[in-house]
């Protein structure tokens, strides 16, 4: 028996965890990307709890950088950067409920070579950006394409790393902002979190009726923080599967998988951001897994775990998590 029978999504979802129709969202379907979270845009497609949708993403470049000549500075027309596919409108959700977004897979698509990064002016974890001015002159602008397969991302000559993809930015609408998709925070967003990856259920608090989810932005692969401010980007399918969970008060994005449970937290400075994600997780073990509040803080203190996703967007992002085998 999958453990999925067991996760949230599996015992208190719409669908129980069962797969429903399967739905198309390709480029031509999508027409025209969002460059922001948000209720205002008209949904590209309505589905029911479990149903699986196949989307077609755009790299976080929307496809503009085709070579190592075509420098951000030059082709990027900011701030339409990070294009999501959606809004997808969920049937019977509304706000007070969670949607659960289990991702079943991700796979590279079009021309090789297919994965981007790149040194973008004032962007990124090591340099002065426009919140933390310096004097100091940007790095050189560079761009580094590579062959991306599911059997490897070709690094250089030397170095094939593994394909370790992800969804770099995932969620669902605010009640009434509209929020560029380069923004995390309670609603998802651009999370950049190396756990939003094929096996995982990602759990985000409804704030409207219909829920809007949006998704792009996917990542062959990513060190912890993204230091530079690109992982490797890529066009790509996603294939996910998505339920509800009525009436479920959570106040940010939880991640499940069959190993862990992991609250996120997304805030600028980067202890406030790991201070969100630690008090969600330890009142998640108070309500759902028998533990008192000061046994439930010794114990993500002494085996708590915090993975940085983004050290670099508007707010940075990190999420803090414990094993399953504890909490029982």
């Amino acid at each position: 028996m999958s453990w999925i029978s067991k996760s949230y999504m599996g015992r208190r979802g719409v669908a129980g965890g069962e797969a429903g129709k399967t739905h198309s969202l390709t480029e031509k379907k999508q027409g025209t990307y969002n460059y922001v979270y948000g209720p205002y845009a008209k949904p590209v497609l309505k589905i029911n709890p479990g149903d699986v949708v196949v989307a077609e993403t755009r790299d976080a470049f929307n496809g503009a950088i085709k070579t190592v000549k075509d420098l951000p500075s030059k082709t990027l027309n900011f701030p339409y950067v990070n294009p999501q596919n959606g809004p997808i409108f969920v049937k019977g959700a509304e706000k007070g409920d969670v949607l659960a977004v289990h991702i079943h897979a991700i796979e590279p698509r079009g021309p090789q070579p297919v994965g981007t990064t790149a040194l973008i002016p004032e962007f990124g974890g090591l340099v002065g950006t426009s919140t933390t001015a310096m004097l100091n002159k940007p790095l050189p602008e560079v761009v580094k394409k590579m062959n991306v397969t599911t059997k490897g991302v070709v690094f250089n000559k030397r170095i094939t790393l593994p394909y370790e993809p992800f969804i770099g930015t995932l969620g669902v609408s605010p009640e009434i902002e509209a929020v560029l998709s380069l923004q995390p925070d309670y609603w998802g967003g651009n999370m950049d979190l190396p756990d939003v990856a094929p096996g995982a259920i990602i759990y985000f608090p409804v704030q409207l009726a219909g829920a809007y989810l949006y998704l792009g932005d996917c990542h062959a692969r990513q060190g912890d923080g993204e230091l530079c401010g690109v992982a490797v980007e890529i066009p790509a399918t996603a294939t996910i599967q998505v339920d509800l969970i009525k009436s479920w008060a959570i106040p940010g994005v939880r991640l499940e998988t069959e190993s862990m449970i992991m609250s996120v937290g997304s805030a600028r400075p980067m202890e406030d951001a790991a201070r969100i994600a630690y008090r969600d997780l330890v009142r998640w073990m108070v309500s759902d897994y028998g533990y008192d509040e000061v046994e439930a803080y010794f114990l993500a203190t002494q085996a708590g775990r915090v993975r940085v996703g983004n050290m670099v967007d508007p707010k940075y992002t990190l999420g803090a998590s414990i094993l399953k085998e504890y909490l029982v």
